[in-house]
């Protein structure tokens, strides 16, 4: 009896192993809930159409998600989600990663357990640094900001004012975007960090006003907020021209339309914008809209790339899973995106892109974001 139990147990351990070794575990931490839902949502709708187009099967293995839910931006759920999805569920990679504080917080699981980690939205530099097996197919805020800070002064602006949210985004964005304008030549005449939260902007903008700056930078959450900026600014007398930010602050297009002609001549910069004019690009937003009933966003496009750089690695390893394999695999890989050309450093394994300039138009009757500038193959500056 105890001979055929054993048998039986052997039995069920070899068909266990093998079905493993059959299967590819990513397991996917976002914050699904909470404040930031709808960008875990934008994620994992281009998660799902990429397997959608692509398959769930890449160099014979099945690849199977395990979706784990932070409820926002909390470090140590997503550590403990992270190690649960290692020792538990047994997952080969740790993708997703809404926000920071999730990456920051799931990196030291990635290190000690030796497993790829695929960031496909935190945008903080130093995320890169925390586990050797990270890479990562968002962007980075400095590589962003410098790069329009630089590009601000060489199309005539000398002396500029800048407004950021108070919290670690924001004042990336103001360190970033001053280094690269001060760099060029450029003054920047005052400075004011701003609640994060239902913030009053009116006081803001008067005081901006007052010192009758070239420009103003802005950086603040999307959402509610862009619309209230401008009409702070429009109700002072300032033209939409004068207003530079990152591309949040008109990148929703129901926010958009909310602002109306009043956004005209807004200048941003992003890495990309669902109006990006490239035959791959014109394709995925035609299947994004069919299947999800609206545009992709930069949260999308983290999503589809960094699927994107998990199958191909998984081909050129043959299938094997390990974080050693994956991430050499992953080090110096080119494609073509739909965002255009990118790459994964080999030194940092972060991201390599074009970043656009983007300028608010009437197009056809409606307001969007028309590319009017690119700086191809930006790195990080911060790991220069």
């Amino acid at each position: 009896m105890r001979k055929t139990l054993f048998s039986v147990a052997a039995l069920m351990l070899a068909a266990s192993s093998a079905n493993a070794q059959q299967t590819v575990k990513v397991g996917l931490i976002m914050a699904y809930s909470g404040q930031f839902a709808d960008t875990a949502a934008q994620m994992d709708n281009a998660i799902k159409l990429y397997v959608k187009q692509h398959g769930d099967t890449v160099a014979g293995k099945k690849i199977e998600f395990i979706r784990k839910d932070t409820g926002g931006p909390n470090p140590d759920v997503a550590k403990r989600l992270a190690q649960e999805l290692v020792v538990r569920d047994q997952v080969d990679v740790l993708a997703g990663f809404t926000l920071t504080p999730e990456a920051l917080g799931a990196g030291d699981v990635s290190a000690e357990a030796k497993k790829l980690m695929v960031v496909m939205n935190a945008a903080t530099s130093v995320i890169t640094t925390k586990s050797p097996y990270i890479a990562r197919t968002s962007l980075t805020i400095p590589q962003l900001e410098n790069t329009f800070g630089q590009w601000a002064y060489k199309n005539g602006l000398r002396k500029i004012y800048t407004m950021v949210s108070d919290y670690g985004p924001g004042i990336d964005a103001e360190t970033w975007f001053t280094r690269g304008f001060k760099d060029a030549g450029g003054e920047i005449v005052g400075s004011v960090r701003m609640p994060v939260a239902s913030p009053d902007f009116s006081a803001f903008v008067q005081r901006a006003k007052d010192l009758d700056p070239e420009a103003i930078f802005i950086f603040i959450p999307g959402g509610t907020q862009p619309a209230a900026m401008t009409k702070a600014m429009q109700e002072r007398g300032i033209p939409a021209t004068k207003i530079l930010g990152q591309g949040e602050i008109t990148m929703d297009d129901n926010a958009l339309r909310s602002m109306g002609d009043s956004a005209v001549g807004i200048r941003t910069v992003f890495h990309y914008g669902w109006e990006h004019k490239s035959p791959m690009n014109e394709a995925f937003v035609k299947a994004y809209r069919a299947e999800f009933n609206r545009s992709p966003d930069v949260f999308s496009i983290g999503g589809w790339d960094g699927m994107h750089l998990i199958y191909e690695a998984l081909k050129k390893t043959g299938g094997k899973a390990d974080g050693d394999s994956l991430i050499a695999a992953a080090k110096g890989m080119k494609w073509e995106s739909p965002r255009g050309e990118i790459s994964i450093d080999p030194d940092t394994r972060d991201i390599v892109q074009t970043v656009y300039i983007r300028r608010v138009e009437k197009v056809d009757g409606k307001t969007q974001n028309t590319e009017i500038d690119k700086i191809d193959n930006v790195k990080d500056p911060a790991k220069k």
